[in-house]
């Protein structure tokens, strides 16, 4: 058995570690790819791919046809019973077991003191950790989250910032990191565009609290998920492979800016994994497995101006029929999807209201789950009139509670999802391998980590015969 510290690398296919590697052929990367054992993965969900449905996929064994997961913070008792997840599985079986913002992680367990450390998703509705002390880092988590969705709040959070850090050795953050972050707001003052990079800093800061609970704490099973590159591949796909677009709309001025902005989240992805690396080295029962639950690859695109977004909420809910703020409650989300939990007296309204919505013409995009919880579609795009309907009422942009936010770096998805991904392991006595071994289903991922454990895979799970990653 291995002890496994599985990185959660959002989204990131193949390719891309060619790239960085050609790149940086000192990187530690390029220096053990070849001491990798590397499967390349792809998720076995049908329909449209997202994070919020393959993670589920990977982390329970079973397809979006069996688990229905869909969105953040719906209600998930009954699943959790009929597919629970790797670490629930592993911590009800006695396996010392650490989560750190794996997707679907919130709310906290009933039991957390069953985990070495707990801490959920930054779609978290609240920021409960464990252990607590921990839970001022999560506020400011879930907090710098909330404040850029789609535009990177560029304000200095003095008093937030001035919190951690009388909290930082508690917490395990760097000199390094300390001072990247120093440099990064005083290259923010010169050159404005790049406070874009605060996502990845952000992912930076967690693997600083993160790292000091697994040296600290060392449980035999533990996730780390990070999603800085996933964005950058989203947005800056276009600027690092301009020659994959039949029509490239952006100019030379944005490619040339953002033409390096994949490479610098990798760079610190590197960082990441090198410090894992090296504390594998020291501690060689653990093996560190790093994957994704799908890809990217390049999709047409055109510079994206303005977007449409709900910004404030009280005016919207009273458009649509909601007039009681007490009556409905605003839960995260990954723009441009907005979730509410509605109360049954106003749910016929709402849904009635939404039913009979248009904007320029188009019908509202939104689905209800369970315990009349909904999850609203926006984020049209480069809209230069809005004409916003609910039956034959015409409403005003200012009385909607919608705003058409300018795009501050005219980013738009120029990669998307694929199904395939990548998972690669490493361990410093392990066999060199250079080239994928074959293609891994998301779904064997949960098995297989089973199988290292000897814990019983159930009826539902693939049953197969890997014996280790």
């Amino acid at each position: 058995m291995n002890k496994i510290i599985f990185f959660e690398l959002n989204e990131v296919p193949l390719r891309i570690f060619d790239y960085y590697i050609k790149h940086r052929p000192n990187s530690w990367l390029a220096k053990n790819f070849s001491k990798l054992k590397k499967y390349e993965t792809y998720s076995e969900n049908e329909g449209h791919l997202s994070p919020w449905n393959t993670w589920p996929t990977l982390h329970r064994g079973v397809p979006s046809s069996k688990h229905f997961i869909a969105d953040f913070n719906q209600n998930m008792t009954l699943v959790d019973k009929e597919f629970p997840t790797i670490w629930n599985i592993l911590a009800k079986n006695k396996i010392k077991t650490g989560v750190f913002g794996s997707l679907h992680s919130y709310p906290l367990p009933e039991n957390p003191e069953n985990y070495s450390f707990y801490v959920p998703d930054i779609f978290a509705a609240h920021h409960a950790s464990h252990p607590k002390n921990v839970e001022i880092f999560q506020k400011f988590n879930l907090k710098l989250s909330r404040q850029s969705t789609r535009n990177v709040d560029g304000s200095t959070p003095i008093v937030d910032g001035a919190k951690l850090l009388l909290n930082s050795t508690s917490l395990g953050f760097k000199f390094k990191t300390m001072a990247s972050i120093g440099k990064q707001l005083a290259e923010e003052k010169v050159s404005s565009w790049k406070v874009v990079r605060r996502r990845t800093y952000q992912t930076v800061l967690s693997f600083d609290v993160f790292y000091k609970l697994l040296a600290t704490k060392k449980p035999d099973f533990v996730t780390f998920f990070t999603n800085h590159v996933a964005s950058s591949l989203h947005r800056y796909w276009a600027a690092s492979f301009p020659a994959e677009y039949e029509k490239m709309n952006y100019d030379d001025q944005w490619l040339n800016t953002y033409s390096n902005e994949i490479l610098f989240a990798m760079d610190w992805t590197d960082d990441m994994l090198k410090r894992l690396g090296d504390f594998v080295d020291k501690n060689p029962d653990y093996k560190l497995v790093f994957s994704s639950s799908m890809g990217q690859e390049a999709v047409e695109c055109e510079p994206r101006e303005t977007e449409l977004y709900i910004e404030n909420f009280d005016k919207f809910m009273n458009m649509v029929g909601v007039t009681d703020s007490n009556e409905f409650k605003i839960m995260p989300a990954m723009m441009p999807q907005f979730n509410f939990f509605v109360s049954e007296n106003y749910r016929l309204k709402f849904i009635e209201s939404l039913e009979n919505m248009t904007v320029n013409g188009e019908p509202m995009s939104f689905r209800e789950r369970e315990n009349c919880f909904f999850s609203v579609d926006l984020g049209h795009r480069n809209l230069k009139e809005i004409n916003i309907r609910i039956g034959n009422k015409e409403i005003a942009l200012e009385d909607s509670g919608m705003d058409n936010l300018v795009i501050q770096d005219k980013s738009s998805s120029t990669a998307y999802h694929i199904p395939e991904g990548h998972l690669f392991s490493y361990h410093p006595t392990q066999s060199a391998s250079n080239s994928p071994n074959s293609q891994l289903p998301t779904c064997d991922i949960l098995p297989i980590m089973l199988n290292n454990f000897g814990v019983k895979k159930e009826a539902y799970m693939n049953q197969v015969e890997y014996a280790e990653l």
